[in-house]
């Protein structure tokens, strides 16, 4: 029997059930000899959580909670729909009275999952361990209910996480975590070792666990080493022979197998989480290139299904908004926000979007507006609210009047008493506006670029590169700005002027990387490496600046120098601003990177390059065409690489 790869990730697999189902369930389990029997069949319970799935999915929210509701006590996929539907809910608001709410909701569900999950006395579980177990014994309750306990379980625990911020919240979610993975790794065997010639709910359980299967090894492809070893604390461990890039194939072609089951229960979530990874993740963390024709595919089939459906208008827009047809976008996020007014909370997404559609087309005034609209109604994030509002005003200096400087000025001032703390942490977003409105202040109440600052944080350039026009428009603003800034005077200059400078080279420079100039944006992440003691408080520009010439390297077929220079980024540059980010596009790149080398690279549109032009190359790739200083600069900066490995004098 195959095992998927990422189900190796976890270890102690073979402990005995007994003592697994202990740790697993914690709190959670609630036996009770006289609990009453379900009236509703299974069958019959699943047409229902369909039939909820299809009002939910059409705007009509309050129906699909309504249908749910009187049966989430008694019915396993009713107390399963009724807790994904709170928890929704709790994550989009992230109100405490929500999270409340979900949790016991989720709490329910779990409970009544556990009661018909089948229990294995100390002989079966201790047999489990030297004999192939017959799935073909279980009943339909019992395996559907260890398919609803994973779900619910896994939505438990990443509420465990927002719900307060001890280190006892860590470890509960944690375990949460670690059993809904082994529910899981259970379910993979009971769909692969079950005879299912006489089951007709079986696309429902498959679903179920193709969705489950593709989305922990899709999430396991994207971590970074450093997360791995934090999740190692609570069971994972690393599976030496294991191909991240495997892991990711594996995950999206599980989910895909899921989508393409034909009327099966779970098909839209394994929709919604091809399209969040396609349209979202890959671009947030700049980890890869998304497959927008499969994106396509599945919005082409969905919106004939719900063609007034929210989310699925939301990724229509979100389609053309990484396409960089930002126009577009917005009219479709339009649609999307106006289809319906019962979710409020989901209009704040669509805000979202349009305000970014806005900054990447320099219409700074709508998205300070957009921005201003987030700040007042969502509760996520007010000082990132806030603090994308000042930056684009801050874009729009020469024309604000005395009242909106005012404005500006009290909405950085607000800033650090609006940063909040999740799961026991405060956001690196979060942190990241604070220090820069300390910032704004301390030199003069003014920010350099601060808008394509932002665009560069989210990883914005790659978006802006799909359409020419979109980029020149960028680089039209930022060589404005460095004309200003060459023309200020020593004597004038403040303390902050370098990191200024640098910043305007890192973001011109990855202009140029898609303006088909890569040599010219080699100089300007050079520059910016070479000039790294002259960095009062931006430290983030210099591995970022050595990520973006590893990119080039890479790019250039000259995978070894890539590849010091990106381990040099990795481990020797730390408490940074947005470490983490830039860690997730470092190992993406890494991973690339050692794919090319062993001969396993996957032609398609996965790569994290795509747009970054081809370039021939020198034998010593990154010299500096400008003088001998930067060579010498960049040689110091890597002896720690060159004492490792022999490399080119050179960067």
């Amino acid at each position: 029997m195959r095992l998927p790869v990422g189900f190796l990730l976890v270890s102690g697999a073979e402990v005995s059930a007994m003592a697994e189902n202990a740790v697993e369930n914690g709190e959670e389990v609630f036996e009770d000899a006289n609990e009453e029997v379900c009236e509703m069949d299974l069958s019959t319970a699943m047409e229902q959580a369909k039939q909820a799935c299809s009002y939910f999915f059409n705007n009509r929210f309050e129906e699909a909670r309504a249908l749910m509701r009187p049966w989430a006590h008694k019915s396993m996929y009713h107390g399963l729909g009724y807790g994904t539907f709170m928890y929704l809910q709790a994550i989009m608001t992230f109100d405490p009275k929500d999270i409340e709410v979900a949790i016991d909701a989720l709490k329910q569900s779990v409970e009544v999952c556990n009661r018909y999950r089948r229990k294995n006395t100390l002989g079966e579980s201790l047999g489990k361990m030297v004999k192939k177990v017959d799935y073909n014994l279980f009943t339909k309750e019992e395996i559907h209910a260890e398919l609803c306990y994973a779900e619910c379980l896994l939505l438990r625990a990443v509420l465990t996480f927002m719900e307060d911020e001890t280190l006892i919240s860590f470890l509960k979610g944690g375990m949460k975590i670690r059993a809904c993975y082994q529910s899981y790794k259970e379910c993979w065997y009971i769909l692969e070792g079950r005879d299912w010639s006489k089951d007709s709910d079986k696309m429902h359980f498959e679903s179920g666990v193709r969705m489950g299967v593709g989305a922990f090894n899709l999430m396991i492809s994207q971590l970074p080493q450093k997360i791995l070893k934090l999740l190692e604390f609570v069971g994972f461990s690393g599976n030496k022979s294991c191909q991240v890039r495997d892991q990711k194939l594996l995950g999206l072609t599980e989910l895909e197998r899921g989508f393409y089951l034909e009327g099966s229960l779970r098909r839209v979530l394994c929709a919604l989480i091809l399209l969040g990874y396609h349209l979202i993740a890959t671009y947030v963390l700049g980890t890869a290139e998304g497959d927008l024709e499969m994106a396509q595919v599945i919005l082409d089939d969905h919106l004939k299904l719900y063609p007034n459906g929210a989310w699925f208008l939301f990724f229509a827009g979100r389609l053309e908004y990484v396409k960089g047809n930002f126009d577009l976008a917005i009219a479709k996020y339009k649609i999307s926000l106006n289809s319906q007014d019962e979710w409020r909370q989901f209009h704040h997404l669509c805000y979202w979007e349009l305000m970014w559609c806005c900054i990447m087309s320099a219409r700074f005034k709508d998205a300070q507006d957009y921005a201003d609209k987030l700040l007042q109604e969502s509760k996520w994030s007010k000082a990132t609210y806030a603090y994308q509002k000042a930056c684009c005003m801050c874009m729009r200096m020469d024309e604000l009047t005395p009242t909106e400087k005012q404005e500006l000025s009290e909405t950085m001032r607000s800033i650090p008493s609006l940063k909040q703390r999740i799961a026991g942490k405060s956001l690196p977003v979060e942190k990241f506006a604070v220090k820069k409105s300390a910032r704004f202040f301390a030199q003069g109440e003014t920010l350099t670029l601060s808008a394509l600052e932002l665009i560069y944080a989210w990883n914005g350039f790659k978006i802006l590169a799909k359409k020419y026009e979109n980029v020149e428009k960028m680089f039209v603003i930022i060589d404005r700005e460095m004309r200003k800034l060459e023309s200020i005077k020593v004597e004038n200059r403040s303390e902050f002027y370098w990191d200024d400078y640098l910043l305007a080279h890192l973001v011109k420079g990855s202009c140029l990387a898609y303006m088909s100039s890569p040599l010219q944006a080699e100089e300007c992440f050079k520059f910016i490496v070479n000039n790294e003691k002259k960095i009062k408080e931006d430290t983030y520009l210099v591995p970022n600046a050595l990520l973006e010439l590893g990119l080039i390297l890479l790019r250039a077929n000259d995978l070894d120098q890539s590849r010091i220079i990106l381990e040099h980024a990795k481990n020797n540059y730390k408490s940074y601003s947005l470490e983490s980010r830039l860690h997730f596009r470092i190992h993406a790149t890494l991973n690339k990177i050692q794919s090319i080398q062993k001969g396993t690279q996957q032609s398609g549109g996965l790569s994290p390059l795509d747009n970054y032009p081809s370039i021939s190359r020198s034998p010593s790739p990154c010299v500096s065409k400008t003088s001998s200083a930067t060579t010498n600069g960049t040689e110091n900066l890597l002896n720690g690489a060159k004492n490792e490995q022999s490399v080119s004098s050179n960067l």
